[in-house]
């Protein structure tokens, strides 16, 4: 007996079925959509963690020079972190707004 080789694959998409007009007609529809905005917005705040993790080593490795040599990780840190959490307003996820496009500056 050994192991089968391969991948797995999983479903990462949104489900095709759900309706945010009356999302309780279809409830396992809104299950899977409610894990599905879970399981993104675990991925942003994670990103969030690992962009964080970078920008301190780049202060400590930089010193007085970290305003100008970790402006970029700044940015795209605060932009990660812009419209993720979990919040307490009970509106929709899509109902937040769209993330700024991040802009580039050199």
């Amino acid at each position: 007996m050994g192991r089968r080789k391969g991948t797995v694959e999983f479903d990462e998409t949104a489900p095709d079925d759900f309706d945010p007009s009356n999302p309780y007609k279809d409830p396992v529809a809104m299950l899977e959509m409610r894990e599905h905005i879970v399981r993104e917005k675990w991925i942003d705040i994670e990103k969030a963690k690992i962009l964080r993790e970078k920008l301190k080593w780049c202060y400590r490795v930089e010193g007085v020079n970290h305003l100008q040599k970790c402006r970029h990780l700044v940015q795209q840190y605060l932009d990660s972190t812009r419209g993720i959490g979990w919040g307490k307003d009970g509106r929709h996820p899509s109902l937040h707004g769209p993330k700024p496009e991040s802009v580039e500056t050199d």
